[in-house]
C-alpha cells in the first residue's frame, strides 16, 4: 500500500514547480484546481487511483496543511459543498466554534475594546474543524479509506518539499512574529534567523506524526489523545480558553445549500453560518431587473449597478447573519426577490446612495483575512466538491502548537467581537455575530456549484476575506453573462464594495480612466486594490471540463 503512495510524487515533474501556463487546459475526466501545485497534484492521482470528487477533496486539504502553512489547515475550519451526479446536493459545515469559555466581552480590558487580542495570540483562537469536517465528508461519500487519502500529505510533511518563491517569502515576512511563539518559532523559522530561500526543503516531521495519528485513529487522532494534550498544553502555557471537553464535543454539521437562481442556472451554495449564499442571491435579485450584457462588461453603469447592490447587501449581512445555531436568521425573507427588488427602489444610475444613510432593510412582513483557500474538484463521473478553508489571517494566530507542528487560527475575530466596531478587515457586525460559548462565527466563505438542466456547469470559490462574495458572484456572472471562458472569467478585472468602509475598489489598470471619471461624477469613492483570489472549473455541455486559475495567486489545475 505504501509503495503505491509514494509513487504518487514519482509522477510530478519538477516543472510544476514553476508557475503554469494560464491558457485553457480542456479535460476529459477528473480535474483539481487549488492554491498549490503539489495539493492539486496529489488530488489528481487519487481520482485517477479510483478515488471520487470527495476523496480528492479530502487529500488535497491535508496536503494543503503540509504545503500550504498560511492558509491550508488542520489548526482551522472551512466549509464544503458537495454535488453528486445522482442528483444529491449538500453541504458540510466544520467551521470553528468558540470555546466554552468564551465570553461577549473577553476581548474588553479595563473597560477598553482590545481588537488585537483577536487577530493575534492564544486568545484569539477558535475550536478547529477541519478534521472532523474532512473524516465526516469521507465517511460518508468517500470510496477510499482515510489512511490512503492522507498518506500523501505524510510523505510530503515527512520528507519534504522545496518551496517556491512565494511560499519562502510568506514565511520570512512573518520572521518577526513567529519567534515570538515557542513552537512557531521552531517549526517556522530558520537557526539564527537566517530567511528561507526559494527550492529549500521543508520538512515537518512532528506534523508528519500528526497526520499519522489522524490517519490511524480518524477524529480521535486530533480531537483526543496526544494531539489533543499538546493542544490543551499550549493553552495552559499561554492563557487560552480551549479545554480538552471543547475538542471532544465538536462535530461539523451537514446543512442544506441555498439555491440560488439566475437565467436557467441554479446556484447551491454555503449556508449560514456563510453569508456569501445569501449575499451573492441577494445581489443577483436586485440586478435581475436589468439587461447586463447591455450595459458591458465593467461599463460604469454596470459597476455602478453591482457596487449599489453589493453595499445594499453588505447592509443587510451585518444586521442580520450569524451562527443559525444560535441565531434565527431570517434566511426566506432575505432571499424573497420582492425584499431584493424593495432595497433597490431608492437606486438611481445617476448617483451613490451614501452608505452613511443606508441601514439594514425592513422586511415586507414584519475586513475576513486574505489567506482563506479555495480548491474546486469535478471527478469523471460527473461528482464535484468545492471546499474553502481557512486559518482567518496569514498564518492565523501565529501561534503554532509546540510538539505537534500546525498553526491555530485567529476566527475569534470573525465575531462581533465588540457590536458595531469594525474586525481586522473592516467589517462591522452586529448582535446576530456576538460571542457565544459554542457559536460559529459568521463568515464571508462561498464555495459553489452551479447546476444547469441538472447538470454541473461551474464550480467556484475564492480566497480573500469579503471579497470572496464578491469575486465568486463576478466570476459567475463572467461566465454566465458575458460567456467567457473559465481562464478568461477568473482573469477579468474585479470591484468589491462591503458597506462601510463607502468606498469602491477596483484592481489596478481594471477599469479605463473615462469610466472612473464617470463613477467619481457618480458620488463613488474610489480605491484600487487586489480583489481575492478563485478557482473556477468549467464544464460544457458535452461534459467537457476546463479550468480557470487565478493569476492572482500561485495556483495550479491538474486534471486529466
Amino acid at each position: 500500500m505504501k509503495h503505491i503512495h509514494l509513487l504518487i510524487f514519482l509522477f510530478i515533474p519538477f516543472t510544476f514547480l514553476n508557475s503554469q501556463s494560464r491558457s485553457t487546459q480542456i479535460y476529459d475526466n477528473g480535474l483539481v484546481v487549488s492554491a498549490e501545485v503539489y495539493a492539486s497534484e496529489v488530488g489528481k492521482q487519487i481520482l485517477k487511483q479510483g478515488g471520487n470528487a470527495v476523496d480528492a477533496a479530502v487529500a488535497v486539504q491535508f496536503a494543503l496543511a503540509v504545503t500550504l502553512p498560511r492558509a491550508g489547515n488542520i489548526g482551522g475550519g472551512g466549509f464544503m459543498v458537495i454535488e453528486l451526479s445522482d442528483g444529491t446536493s449538500t453541504a458540510l459545515d466544520f467551521r470553528e466554534k468558540a470555546p466554552a469559555r468564551a465570553t461577549r466581552n473577553m476581548y474588553v480590558k479595563d473597560g477598553e475594546f482590545k481588537p488585537e487580542l483577536s487577530w493575534e495570540g492564544i486568545l484569539a483562537v477558535g475550536v478547529p474543524g477541519t478534521v472532523d469536517g474532512m473524516v465526516t465528508a469521507l465517511e460518508r461519500y468517500g470510496r477510499m479509506p482515510l489512511e490512503m487519502v492522507i498518506q500523501p500529505a505524510i510523505d510530503l510533511a515527512k520528507n519534504g518539499y522545496y518551496l517556491s518563491y512565494v511560499q519562502a517569502r510568506s514565511l520570512n515576512n512573518q520572521l518577526d512574529t513567529f519567534i515570538k511563539y515557542e513552537g512557531s518559532k521552531k517549526y517556522f523559522t530558520k537557526e539564527d534567523g537566517v530567511p528561507f530561500n526559494e527550492g529549500d526543503l521543508f520538512i515537518q516531521k512532528d506534523l508528519a506524526d500528526v497526520l499519522e495519528q489522524i490517519a490511524q485513529y480518524g477524529r480521535d487522532g486530533f480531537y483526543s489523545g496526544p494531539v489533543a494534550d499538546a493542544i490543551v498544553r499550549e493553552m495552559r502555557t499561554q492563557g487560552g480558553l480551549i479545554t480538552h471537553s471543547d475538542l471532544r464535543n465538536y462535530r461539523s454539521i451537514w446543512r442544506e445549500p441555498v439555491k440560488a437562481r439566475f437565467q436557467d442556472y441554479e446556484l447551491s451554495i454555503m449556508p449560514p453560518p456563510s453569508s456569501g449564499s445569501i449575499a451573492v442571491a441577494q445581489i443577483l435579485d436586485m440586478m435581475d431587473d436589468y439587461a447586463l450584457s447591455e450595459l458591458g462588461h465593467n461599463s460604469a453603469d454596470y459597476v455602478h449597478l453591482m457596487a449599489e447592490s453589493m453595499r445594499r447587501t453588505f447592509a443587510d449581512r451585518s444586521y442580520y447573519l450569524g451562527d443559525p445555531d444560535f441565531y434565527d436568521v431570517p434566511k426566506n425573507d432575505l432571499l424573497d426577490p420582492k425584499y431584493n427588488h424593495a432595497r433597490m427602489i431608492d437606486f438611481s444610475m445617476d448617483t451613490v446612495t451614501h452608505s452613511s444613510s443606508l441601514s439594514h432593510g425592513e422586511f415586507s412582513n414584519n475586513y475576513e483575512s486574505d489567506e482563506t483557500t479555495h480548491f474546486s474538484i469535478v471527478d469523471k463521473d460527473g461528482n464535484a466538491v468545492a471546499v474553502t478553508t481557512t486559518l482567518n489571517g496569514s498564518f492565523g494566530s501565529k501561534v503554532a502548537v509546540n510538539g505537534a507542528g500546525f498553526l491555530l487560527n485567529n476566527e475569534m475575530d470573525d465575531f462581533s467581537a465588540q457590536p458595531g466596531e469594525p474586525n481586522a478587515y473592516g467589517l462591522i457586525g452586529g448582535e446576530a455575530n456576538s460571542i457565544e460559548p459554542g457559536k460559529r462565527m459568521l463568515s464571508s466563505m462561498t464555495p459553489t456549484i452551479v447546476t444547469k438542466d441538472g447538470k454541473v456547469r461551474m464550480v467556484l470559490g475564492a480566497a480573500g476575506g469579503p471579497r470572496i462574495i464578491t469575486a465568486t458572484l463576478q466570476n459567475f456572472l463572467n461566465i454566465a453573462v458575458f460567456g467567457m471562458n473559465a481562464q478568461e472569467a477568473i482573469a477579468a478585472n474585479r470591484i468589491h464594495h462591503q458597506w462601510f468602509p463607502d468606498v469602491l475598489f477596483y484592481e489596478n489598470y481594471g477599469l479605463s480612466p473615462d469610466t472612473i471619471r464617470l463613477l467619481e461624477q457618480k458620488g463613488h469613492q474610489l480605491r484600487s486594490m487586489s480583489i481575492a483570489r478563485g478557482h473556477i472549473i468549467y464544464i460544457n455541455s458535452e461534459g467537457k471540463k476546463s479550468s480557470g486559475v487565478d493569476p492572482r495567486g500561485d495556483g495550479h489545475a491538474a486534471g486529466y
